[in-house]
């Protein structure tokens, strides 16, 4: 079964919001064993989206579109498709009630426009908007599938996860499971590298690398009669990878970011940490506050932008900024010691370096960042050449910092 995605907007076209929908139903689509050929992009225009829905029918099995489903006058998904498949739009009661509802157990104003949400393509199949106003539909056809979601993502995933994938179920010939691993501290090329051979020769379970910043994110995905058996083909194949890459993997899943794996690792172990941040300005601390229960394993991080920062707030000598800079060993050595000793963590990471895009100088060039960790065991410093825009030298520096506080944690060797 062949699929192509649909995203109505006219704020995607200028660039006012990212289509991170798109990228959400591909990833998905594939896990449930299904292609994605094109994914196209039209503005709230009925002309130019009734010629891209008659093109798309064409070429795939099934169209699934987001956007367009509000309560205003270029909300015009569903009726479009409704005419190009030759229905009418009529009242779904229950739809209509459903809206009430949440607007009144908000206490808010309903226009009247709202009700424009309620009016369904006669005969589809309506799914329901538990974390909005506007359902979705179904609409079959001898030829192509409708498939009509809303726009915000926080309505679109879960009403995809919950009740498109049971419909679209019906359609597969087997039962499609997949499985994520991360891995960091490897680059695409060098996990390529390490697994070719095994990928090269799995049919089914088979494994495929993407690339994130920073960072590796292998999928299993294997196909069989039933759940279970698809589920048991993922396990081999997982530990066959482990084995092959080692420590560099860090977790499973897709959602199991390197903070989440972090905190769940000193929490388990009842262990606290910190962290003093020149370059990264915060993003550490960010990282692991973003995670529920990180209170247990963090109570406070120091952002030192400043060399009187570092010396006041952590100690860093001054004869140590003076000689060496605050882009050193010697100095990252030192703020993570005085961020261990201020805070009394248990584990305490640094991290100094020049993010860019200036301030860089032939001996310590634009990438160039020092992560230090400090533990009771412990006290080191590693040197990385980083390259990439600000953002991205922070966000991997950020990643390094985090994975060196895992391997602290968990007693394994300390490399970057």
């Amino acid at each position: 079964m062949t699929f192509e995605l649909l995203s109505v907007g006219t704020e995607l076209l200028l660039g006012s919001i990212v289509n991170t929908n798109a990228q959400y139903l591909s990833r998905r689509l594939s896990e449930l064993g299904f292609n994605v050929y094109y994914t196209t992009v039209v503005g709230d225009n009925p002309e130019r989206l009734k010629a891209a829905l008659e093109i798309a029918a064409k070429r795939a099995d099934a169209v699934i579109t987001t956007g367009g489903l509000g309560p205003t006058g270029d909300d015009l998904t569903k009726e479009t498709i409704a005419e190009y498949c030759g229905l009418k739009c009529v009242m779904d009661e229950n739809s209509k009630r459903r809206i009430i509802e949440r607007f009144s157990r908000g206490n808010m104003y309903m226009p009247e426009s709202n009700f424009k949400q309620a009016e369904m393509p006669e005969g589809c199949i309506i799914l329901q908007n538990d974390n909005g106003t506007a359902p979705g539909a179904i609409v079959e056809t001898e030829n192509c599938k409708f498939i009509m979601l809303p726009g915000p993502p926080l309505e679109m995933k879960p009403m995809f996860d919950e009740q498109v994938i049971p419909y679209l179920e019906n359609f597969s010939d087997g039962v499609i499971r997949s499985r994520s691993i991360r891995v960091f501290g490897l680059g695409e090329s060098a996990v390529d590298e390490k697994l070719r051979d095994l990928m090269d020769n799995s049919t089914n379970p088979t494994v495929a690398p993407y690339a994130k910043t920073g960072q590796v994110e292998l999928r299993i995905t294997a196909k069989a009669d039933t759940v279970d058996k698809a589920k048991a083909m993922l396990v081999p194949m997982q530990e066959k990878i482990e084995k092959i890459l080692g420590d560099r993997v860090y977790g499973t899943g897709i959602d199991n970011s390197m903070e989440n794996v972090v905190v769940g690792i000193l929490r388990e172990r009842g262990l606290k940490a910190t962290c003093a941040e020149s370059c990264t300005g915060g993003l550490i601390a960010e990282k692991i506050t973003r995670i529920p229960g990180s209170s247990e394993c963090f109570d406070c991080g120091y952002v030192t932008y400043s060399n009187v920062q570092k010396a006041d707030m952590l100690g860093v000598d001054c004869d140590t900024l003076k000689k060496y800079g605050a882009v050193s060993e010697q100095t990252a050595l030192e703020m993570s010691r005085g961020a261990r000793a201020r805070s009394g963590a248990d584990i305490a990471v640094s991290a100094t370096g020049i993010a860019g895009p200036g301030g860089g100088t032939a001996e310590k060039p634009i990438g160039l960042v020092y992560i230090s960790i400090c533990s009771k065991n412990t006290h080191r410093a590693f040197k990385l050449k980083l390259n990439g825009s600000r953002e991205n030298i922070r966000e991997r520096a950020s990643l390094h910092a985090l994975d060196l506080i895992r391997r602290c944690a968990l007693g394994l060797e300390l490399k970057i």
